[in-house]
C-alpha cells in the first residue's frame, strides 16, 4: 500500500511538473533565437553572480532531464555559451548523468513491475544481456546520439542493471558527445539553425564517436585474448595441420565435420567407439525400433478395437533385439566412416586428447599414435547415463539406457520383472515398450510425476496410459538401497515416510544423462565446466578457437538441438573472424514416445506461469478428428497458447498419435512468425491427422469472432431478404 501511494505521489509530481512546462509554455525558452538573443543577458549574469547561474543552470538541466522534456540540445548549447568549453562541459557532463539516473530510476520504480507482469518472458532475456555486456551496450548508446537519450533512461530502468552502473557509464559515454555540442554552444553567435550544427566536422566527430566502440569492442577482445592464451603463447604453432579438429563422432560431430568438409576447410574426425554416437546405437534408433514392436504387440493384444480377434502375440524376445540390431546396421551407413572419408573428412578411429588450445593427441585404436594442431576445435564429446550412488546397486546388478541393447540381446526372454528407475522421457518410453512385450514393470519415480517438464494434465494422461499397458507407476518413491534378499534382487524404496520392497530380475536406471567431461584433457588445459562445458551464445570456450556442441554443451540434450549447434559451431570455428552467429534456441521442439506421444515446442502452461507471462489456451480434442477415430486413435488434443487477443504462438502440445510428425508445422510457424490465422488458411489434406492443427486454430478464430461486425452482418442479411 505504501509503495503504491509513492507511485502515486511521484506520478502526481511528474504530471504536475510536465503540465507546468506546456501550460506555462516554458518551451519557448528553449529555443535557438531566444538562446542566442540572451546570450548577452546571461554572459552579465554569469559575470556578476557565477555560482548562483551556475547552480540553478545545473538544476534547470536536472530537471529537464529527469522528467523527459525536450530541450536538452539547446540547453547544452547554452552551457557552451554562458561556461565557455572547460566549466561547460563539466557542468553539463554531471548534470545530464544525475538528471539521467533520475529518470531511470523513476521508470524502474513507477513503470518496471507492470512492464515486468505484461513482458517478462522478454526482460529475462534482456536482463540476461544486460547482465553480461549491458555496460558496454549502454556505453555504445551513450557514444552515439542515434537514439534519444531520454528513451534510453527509461528503457534501462524497466532493466536490471544496477543505478550505480548505469550512472557511471552515461557520465563516461556522454562525456565526448557533451564536449562536441558544448563546443558549438560556443560558437553559437555563428549557428544560424540547429542543422547548423550538423557541420562536416560534427557529422565527422559522431562518425568517429560511432567507430570508438566497436574498435574498443575489438582491442578489449584483443586483450583477453592474449590474457588467456598467455601461458600457451611459446607453444602456439607457426602453422596448422588442419583448419578444424573435432572431438567425438555422435550428431553434433558428424553435423560440424560435414559443414567443415562443405566449404572445403581441411577437417578430423574423431571417435573413440562408434560412429553415429548415442542416438544411432542406444537411443533415438533401437528405443524406436522398439517402440514400433511393443505397439504391434500391444495391438495385437486388442484387435477387438479394429474388427479383428484380440491375439496374444507370440515371439522370441532374442529375435526381436535381433531386429533392433539390424535396424542399428541398416543405418549405420549413414554416419560411417566410408561415408565421411567420401565426403572428404578424416576420420581417426582413438581417443583424442587436449595437450594446449591448438594440439590433440590422439591414441589410435589399433595401437598407434598421433599428434595433429588445428586453428580451431570443436568438443562433441556426447554425455553418458548418469549412474545414481545407491549402495548395493553393483552387487545386484544393473543396465542403463546405454547398455541394455546388447545385454538383453543375451536373454532369451523377455525380462519377468523391470525396475525402471526415472521418470523421465528415457524411464517412459522403455517402460511402456517392455510391459507392452510382457513384462511385469515396475517404475520408480522420486517426484510427484512422471514427465515433470510437461503440464500435470499431459503427466497424468501419460501415467494413464503407462498403467493401461500394465506398467505399475509408483510416483514419490525415493530408492534408497539394493539388496539381496533370500536370493532375490530387490530395490528398497521410500514412500511417506515407510520403506518398501520391489523384487526384481533386472532393473534399469534411466534417471537422466550427465555430460562427458574427463577423459579429454578439458582438465588439462583449464576449460571450465558446470554439468556441461561453459560457453557463451557463439559457442566458445574459455579459448575463443576451441566450441562445444551437443550434450557436452547443454542446455538440451536432443540430436537435433546438438545438430542445430553444430552449425553454429562449425561456421564460428571457420568463419569467427569475420562473422559470428548466435546460437539461436528460440524455437526448439522435443517429443516423448509413449503411446500416445506427448510432443512440444516453445512455452506450456506451467512455464508461462512460472515466467509470468500471459497467455490464452485453445485447446482441441483429437478425439472429435475423423482420421483419429478411423485408426482407432481417437484420444489426446492439440493445446495452444497464445498471445492475449492475437494469434501469435507462444507454445504447443500435442498428446496423440503421430504427435512428433504434426509438431512440425508450429516448429514451422513459429520460427518465421506465422499466426493461428495462417495455419487455418492452409489447406490440410482429408482425412489426416494434420487437420487437428487446422482444427486448433478454428477453435481460436471462433473465439475471436468480431461479435459487434457479424450482428451488423445478420442485419445486413435479414435486409437483404426483405
Amino acid at each position: 500500500m505504501v509503495v503504491n501511494l509513492r507511485k502515486i505521489v511521484i506520478l502526481i509530481a511528474l504530471g504536475l511538473g510536465i503540465g507546468a512546462f506546456f501550460a506555462f509554455d516554458l518551451g519557448r525558452f528553449l529555443t535557438l533565437d531566444y538562446l542566442k538573443s540572451s546570450q548577452t543577458a546571461f554572459a552579465e549574469l554569469y559575470a556578476n553572480q557565477p555560482l548562483t547561474v551556475a547552480a540553478v543552470y545545473f538544476l534547470i538541466y536536472v530537471a529537464a532531464t529527469a522528467l523527459s522534456l525536450p530541450g536538452a540540445t539547446i540547453i547544452t548549447l547554452a552551457g557552451g555559451a554562458i561556461f565557455g568549453l572547460l566549466w561547460g562541459t563539466v557542468i553539463v557532463s554531471f548534470a545530464s548523468s544525475v538528471g539521467a539516473t533520475l529518470a531511470f530510476l523513476m521508470s524502474r520504480f513507477v513503470l518496471r513491475s507492470s512492464i515486468e507482469s505484461k513482458f517478462g518472458n522478454r526482460l529475462t532475456e534482456i536482463n540476461k544481456g544486460i547482465e553480461k555486456d549491458g555496460a558496454f551496450y549502454l556505453f555504445t548508446l551513450r557514444l552515439i546520439p542515434v537514439v534519444p537519450f531520454f528513451v534510453i533512461n527509461l528503457v534501462m530502468g524497466l532493466t536490471k542493471m544496477k543505478a550505480r552502473t548505469f550512472y557511471w557509464v552515461s557520465q563516461i559515454g556522454m562525456f565526448a558527445g557533451t564536449i562536441v555540442y558544448v563546443n558549438a554552444g560556443t560558437q553559437i553567435a555563428q549557428i544560424e539553425s540547429l542543422k547548423g550544427i550538423l557541420s562536416p566536422g560534427l557529422i565527422g566527430s559522431f562518425v568517429l564517436l560511432g567507430l570508438f566502440p566497436l574498435i574498443a569492442r575489438k582491442i578489449v577482445e584483443a586483450v583477453k585474448k592474449r590474457k588467456v592464451y598467455a601461458r600457451w603463447s611459446h607453444v602456439k604453432p607457426q602453422s596448422f595441420d588442419r583448419n578444424l579438429i573435432v572431438i567425438g563422432a555422435g550428431a553434433g560431430g558428424l553435423v560440424s565435420a560435414y559443414i567443415a568438409a562443405a566449404v572445403k576447410a581441411k577437417v578430423t574426425l574423431i571417435e573413440a567407439h562408434k560412429m553415429g554416437g548415442d542416438c544411432l546405437n542406444y537411443g533415438c534408433v533401437p528405443s524406436k525400433a522398439l517402440i514400433k514392436s511393443a505397439k504391434l504387440a500391444s495391438q495385437m493384444r486388442h484387435g477387438e478395437k479394429y474388427g479383428l480377434s484380440d491375439t496374444t502375440p507370440t515371439f522370441s524376445f532374442k529375435t526381436v533385439m535381433q531386429r533392433i540390431h539390424a535396424v542399428i546396421a541398416a543405418i549405420e551407413p549413414h554416419d560411417s566412416v566410408e561415408r565421411y572419408t567420401g565426403l572428404g573428412v578424416e576420420v581417426l578411429q582413438g581417443y583424442a586428447k587436449l595437450v594446449n588450445p591448438w594440439t590433440v593427441e590422439i591414441a589410435l585404436n589399433d595401437g598407434g599414435k598421433q599428434t595433429l594442431t588445428a586453428r580451431s576445435i570443436v568438443i562433441a564429446a556426447g554425455a553418458r547415463p548418469f549412474v545414481p550412488p545407491l549402495p548395493g546397486l553393483e552387487e545386484v546388478g544393473y543396465v542403463t539406457s546405454d547398455t541394455l541393447w546388447d545385454a538383453f540381446a543375451q536373454l532369451d526372454e523377455v525380462p519377468k520383472r523391470l525396475v525402471v528407475l526415472g521418470g523421465g522421457p528415457i524411464g517412459s518410453e522403455l517402460a511402456q515398450s517392455f510391459a507392452r512385450l510382457g513384462s511385469a514393470v515396475t517404475q520408480v519415480e522420486m517426484g510427484p510425476r512422471i514427465m515433470a517438464r510437461e503440464d500435470e494434465e499431459v503427466s497424468e494422461l501419460a501415467k494413464q496410459a503407462l498403467m493401461a499397458d500394465g506398467v505399475d507407476v509408483r510416483v514419490g518413491h525415493k530408492a534408497l538401497r539394493c539388496e539381496m534378499i533370500d536370493g532375490e534382487k530387490t530395490l528398497i524404496v521410500e514412500h511417506q515416510g515407510a520403506e518398501q520392497r520391489i523384487a526384481f530380475d533386472q532393473l534399469l536406471c534411466a534417471v537422466g544423462r550427465s555430460a562427458r567431461l574427463t577423459g579429454y584433457g578439458l582438465e588439462d588445459i583449464g576449460i571450465p565446466t558446470n554439468r556441461v562445458v561453459e560457453t557463451n551464445e557463439y559457442l566458445e570456450t574459455l579459448y575463443p578457437n576451441i566450441f562445444a556442441a551437443g550434450d557436452v554443451a547443454g542446455p538440451y540434450q536432443f540430436t537435433h538441438v546438438a545438430a542445430h549447434q553444430a552449425w553454429y559451431a562449425a561456421v564460428n570455428a571457420l568463419f569467427g573472424d569475420f562473422k559470428k552467429f548466435k546460437a539461436d534456441y528460440s524455437v526448439i521442439p522435443w517429443a516423448t514416445f509413449v503411446d500416445p506421444e506427448v510432443a512440444r515446442v516453445g512455452l506450456n502452461e506451467m512455464e508461462a506461469k512460472e515466467k509470468n507471462i500471459p497467455y490464452e489456451v485453445t485447446k482441441y480434442g483429437i478425439d472429435d478428428l475423423d482420421r483419429a477415430i478411423a485408426d482407432s486413435e481417437a484420444h489426446g488434443f492439440v493445446k495452444v497458447l497464445t498471445v492475449p487477443g492475437k494469434d501469435k504462438i507462444l507454445g504447443v502440445t500435442i498428446v496423440g498419435a503421430h504427435a512428433g510428425d504434426l509438431l512440425a508445422e508450429y516448429v514451422l510457424a513459429m520460427k518465421h512468425g506465422l499466426g493461428l490465422n495462417k495455419i487455418l488458411g492452409t489447406i490440410h489434406t482429408y482425412p489426416t491427422m494434420a487437420e487437428a492443427n487446422k482444427y486448433a486454430a478454428g477453435d481460436w478464430k471462433r473465439a475471436h469472432q468480431p461479435e459487434k461486425l457479424l450482428a451488423w452482418v445478420k442485419k445486413f442479411h435479414d435486409w437483404r431478404r426483405g
